[in-house]
């Protein structure tokens, strides 16, 4: 989709001259991603903040490595993600620990029938990638949300939770669970359209 191949080109770029031995370039990836990737692990590992840096150290070990095999046919963070999400079942097993099992918010039943709608989805080849793009730009703009709007968004439309359930699980009150929520919405709203210039009517209605 047109709106993405900017980000893409910078993403290119960014890759290219870390991979080069770029100092500068390193300093400005590790800055943007590091706290991205925490914030995406953070989640998937009961909110330990140790473990969550632990694994995203590793992965950024990791990446450093293969960053000349990034050619761009996704975002540089859903690159990111799927390194940091493999980095994680490793530190699970190794540690024999049970990974959460939450359905990532594209996979939802509920999101599946809205992305099929936003996107047209007719059977076509050009449908079914629209859809995944809008839902990787459903997933990207989670990760900008504040930690506690993603996790009440993710609550809600991933686990089914009412909003007791999200406000014994977020240490709120009922009304303040309420608020978190009417806030999230807006904000996944706003920072969906600012970003992909896509109006999201779905998801969060």
């Amino acid at each position: 989709m047109t709106e993405v191949v900017p980000q893409v080109q910078q993403d290119r770029s960014l890759a290219a001259r870390v991979a080069a031995g770029d100092q500068g370039a390193f300093d400005a990836f590790f800055k943007e991603y590091f706290p991205r990737l925490f914030r995406f692990t953070l989640t998937r590992v009961d909110n330990d903040p140790e473990l969550a840096e632990e694994i995203v150290q590793r992965t950024m070990c990791i990446v450093v490595r293969k960053m000349g095999s990034y050619r761009g046919e996704a975002l540089l963070f859903t690159w990111l993600c799927q390194i940091c999400r493999n980095e994680s079942f490793a530190v699970f097993r190794e540690r024999k620990l049970e990974m959460r099992a939450d359905v990532p918010i594209e996979d939802h039943p509920g999101v599946q029938a809205a992305l099929e709608l936003a996107a047209g989805d007719d059977g076509r080849p050009e449908s079914a990638q629209r859809r995944d793009e809008i839902a990787n730009f459903v997933r990207v703009t989670l990760t900008h949300l504040p930690d506690n709007y993603a996790q009440a968004l993710e609550l809600k439309y991933i686990q089914g939770c009412s909003v007791r359930e999200i406000a014994s699980r977020l240490h709120l009150g009922e009304k303040a669970a309420e608020s978190i929520l009417s806030r999230a919405r807006a904000a996944f709203k706003e920072h969906f359209k600012a970003l992909w210039d896509v109006e999201p009517n779905f998801i969060v209605d």
